[in-house]
């Protein structure tokens, strides 16, 4: 699953929760602890039981842009991955354009407050989203940009409310990353403050222990960052094993554990998860599995036979660029593998090739570029 955009919008939303501000709702203990409960459940796939908690704090507070924020949020999740369906995504939309509707009625156009800003800031992040699953990647870094401002304040917040150490880590990593993996941005952060991808480590890392609102996006993207740029999924799988406890209905966490843990070489724990994320038949997750189950057959049962057959059943089963492209390359590095085993080399480069078209693993893409 790729960063990009759709985590920009999350850590704006759930730095906004923690924001010390003089509003209303965010000085409501009893509201905010709505907003959490609700969240939890949306985590969990529990979408019917956090309707009646988000209209607790619509009662309480209505036309509140938060409403919008949270009933968009259900269907990000609900319908995952939301840009196939086009009612869906339309319905998305006008949630976004309500959200922005309530806060120029409650702050005034272009109100400089504070809660203002973020929440506006929440909107745009969400539009910057599906930017990013359009591939609009000027465009999504522009709104990126116009958000630039809320993470700098944040940095000055980080000891005063340990929420903030999820969104300070967030942009001293991908500030850093981001434009290594895409160039094309480059000239839109020239002037974003530098970064310190050791230290974002560390931050998001300390959110993880410290976060109420952020711990489970803090686990989840320390968790991406580790698989994905530094190569160390036994440290993924740390954070994985923490969400699957706590949400063990959330099949997104659920696969990415069981990617976690492959990785890192704990085939027996995998094998588990496996058998359970096997149910999910539907949409992108049969990519996900029968990749795994390749990869489980080929690394740990040494069965060269069965992991081609896998790994071919997978490159048949349609993925998600957001969410199962990754899989794709696997399976195609994996038969790469299994022909240079049997002394094929030249069909092993023409798998390795079509592996680099899809790969985003810093890994994967290492090992596709070595063989020869």
């Amino acid at each position: 699953m790729q960063i990009t955009l759709r985590s920009l919008c999350l850590w704006i939303f759930l730095t906004l929760f923690s924001f010390q501000a003089k509003a209303q709702l965010l000085n409501d203990p009893v509201s905010l602890k709505h907003v959490q409960n609700s969240l939890d459940k949306i985590y969990n796939y529990e979408f019917d039981e956090a309707v009646p908690i988000i209209d607790q704090v619509e009662k309480k507070y209505p036309n509140h842009p938060v409403s919008y924020i949270l009933d968009s949020f259900i269907l990000f999740w609900k319908y995952l991955p939301i840009k196939d369906n086009p009612a869906k995504s339309k319905e998305y939309i006008q949630k976004l354009d309500q959200c922005l509707e309530a806060i120029n009625k409650r702050y005034g156009k272009n109100s400089t407050d504070p809660e203002a800003v973020f929440y506006t800031m929440v909107a745009r992040g969400y539009m910057a989203m599906m930017y990013n699953y359009r591939g609009e990647m000027m465009s999504a870094a522009g709104e990126g940009k116009k958000a630039y401002n809320a993470f700098v304040e944040g940095f000055k917040l980080m000891h005063k409310n340990p929420e903030f150490y999820f969104t300070s880590g967030m942009y001293n990593y991908y500030v850093e990353v981001y434009p290594e993996e895409h160039p094309i941005v480059k000239p839109l952060l020239m002037f974003f403050k530098n970064g310190d991808k050791a230290l974002g480590l560390k931050q998001i890392d300390n959110a993880t222990k410290v976060g109420t609102i952020t711990k489970a996006e803090s686990c989840f993207y320390i968790s991406h960052i580790y698989l994905k740029y530094e190569t160390k999924p036994e440290k993924a799988v740390f954070y994985m094993e923490k969400l699957v406890d706590l949400y063990p209905r959330n099949p997104i966490y659920l696969m990415k554990n069981v990617e976690a843990q492959l990785l890192s070489g704990k085939y027996e724990e995998a094998y588990e998860g496996l058998q359970l994320l096997r149910k999910q038949n539907t949409g992108f997750f049969p990519a996900a599995w029968r990749t795994f189950q390749g990869m489980l057959e080929e690394k740990d049962r040494k069965n060269d036979a069965a992991a081609q057959k896998e790994y071919l059943l997978a490159l048949r089963t349609p993925h998600d660029d957001q969410y199962t492209k990754e899989y794709h390359a696997f399976a195609y590095a994996g038969l790469a593998r299994i022909a240079a085993r049997a002394g094929n080399k030249a069909k092993a480069r023409e798998y390795y090739k079509k592996c680099l078209d899809k790969a985003e693993y810093r890994s994967v893409v290492r090992e596709a570029k070595a063989f020869k």
